[in-house]
This record gives structure tokens, sequence and C-alpha cells, in this order.
């Protein structure tokens, strides 16, 4: 009876954890593919529920920007670089995709600092500018 006592309050603890992520970039923190984000954005889009990026988000985990309910947690950091293919190489193909999901101002200013240029070295934004300078929400406090 004692191992079913201890499994139940594993999956508990899981399911909350899950549910906790639930509508925010964690467990995407470090970017990766993009057909891996592109059906979240789509999904949240179309349901219109909240969804907020927290902490460390790079890469095409940026790419969440582009849902129109999306807030930015406080103390967010944003990591841009060049979309590229398999071999690290900037790809236009991919920028083309990622630019519609940045808001106009940012757009902008990325592209006027050259940050989507190259791969390496990251270009960061902080939180608070995401939200101040280019007009991002700010996450309600919960």
């Amino acid at each position: 009876m004692r191992i079913w006592s201890i499994l139940l309050t594993a999956l508990l603890a899981f399911i909350s954890t899950a549910a906790l992520a639930a509508g925010s970039s964690v467990g995407y923190e470090m970017g990766g593919p993009y057909a891996r984000f592109e059906p979240v954005v789509d999904r949240y889009n179309k349901s219109g529920e909240l969804f907020r990026i927290d902490g460390h988000c790079q890469s095409s985990c940026t790419l969440f920007l582009g849902i129109r309910n999306v807030c930015i947690g406080p103390g967010a950091e944003f990591f841009f670089h060049s979309p590229h293919d398999n071999l690290r190489n900037p790809s236009p193909y991919y920028l083309k995709l990622f630019l519609p999901h940045y808001n106009g101002r940012l757009r902008a200013y990325l592209l006027a600092q050259h940050a989507l240029e190259k791969v390496d070295p990251f270009f960061p934004v902080s939180g608070s500018d995401m939200i101040h300078k280019f007009g991002y929400r700010a996450c309600p406090k919960t």
C-alpha cells in the first residue's frame, strides 16, 4: 500500500508541474527547431489563451512573441540571433518565417542593429525593454 501512496504523490507532483508550465515558455527556453515552436504559436493564437514568457528565452523561443495574447514576465531576458539551417548557416528562408512573429518596433530595431544577421553571438534584449521600448504587455501578477 505504501508504494501506491509514493507513486500517487509522484504522479500528482508531475501533473502539477506540467500544469504550471502550460501556457508558458517553460521547457522552451533554449530554442530549437522552428517546427517545434510554430504549432505552439498556432495553438495559442487559435485559443486566445494567455501565454507567458518568463526568464531566459533564446533563439526559436522568441517565436512566442507572435502569440497575440503573449505577456512578458518580470526578469525575462531575450536572446536573438540569425535563424539558421542545420549547419548553422544564416538562413534567409527561416528569417522570413521569424520576422512576422515580432511586432513592428522590435522588428525594426533588430534589423537596424543587424541582430539577425549572425548566428553568434546572441543579441540580448531585456524583458523590461520588450515592455517599455517595444510595446509588449507585462504579465499580470499571479
